[in-house]
């Protein structure tokens, strides 16, 4: 389902908007706990199921839920899956992701929940990367914290554990 030109233009006006707030909101809030490391391998992992969580007020409210999925449906192209309560995520089919090529049909204009990604996980306690992704995330303070393991005496296979486990190795 390639977006036409009215869809497009609609959601370049929303990526705008999304954009600036997205700016505004990272620059007023906490730093970013992880960079992120690596590239796209093109594994398509991330676009076979899109996840949404959503805030209180669209999970409760009647109006704005079914005004947010009629925008994923109608706009982005997703279609509902399944949904899980107790995270208040929705998860879906993007009508644009080819499943055989692994490519989306509307790169272009995708939305910026698909450009963000992995991007946003950075902001996560345990960034919940897929394990087929070239991605890689690395503590911002992974020297100092890789140094104090070592000073602590931590070495080998326990250190090499620790690296994992805490986000300190850069590969």
């Amino acid at each position: 389902m390639r977006d036409g030109p009215l869809r497009r233009l609609v959601k370049a006006l929303v990526r705008r908007v999304n954009a600036f707030d997205l700016a505004v909101t990272r620059a007023a809030g906490p730093k970013a706990r992880y960079r992120l490391l690596g590239a796209c391998n093109g594994c398509g992992k991330c676009c076979e199921t899109p996840g949404i969580s959503v805030r209180k007020f669209i999970w409760y409210l009647p109006l704005a839920r079914a005004t947010f999925l009629w925008w994923q449906r109608v706009v982005n192209g997703f279609e509902i899956l399944n949904v899980d309560k107790k995270s208040r995520t929705f998860f879906f089919n993007c009508t644009h992701f080819d499943r055989v090529t692994k490519q989306c049909d509307s790169y272009e204009s995708r939305p910026n929940m698909c450009r963000d990604y992995p991007r946003n996980l950075t902001f996560e306690a345990v960034p919940p990367l897929f394990d087929e992704c070239s991605y890689v995330v690395q503590d911002v303070n992974a020297d100092v914290l890789r140094a104090e393991l070592i000073r602590a005496g931590v070495t080998g296979e326990k250190l090499a554990e620790m690296e994992k486990k805490l986000f300190l190795r850069s590969e």
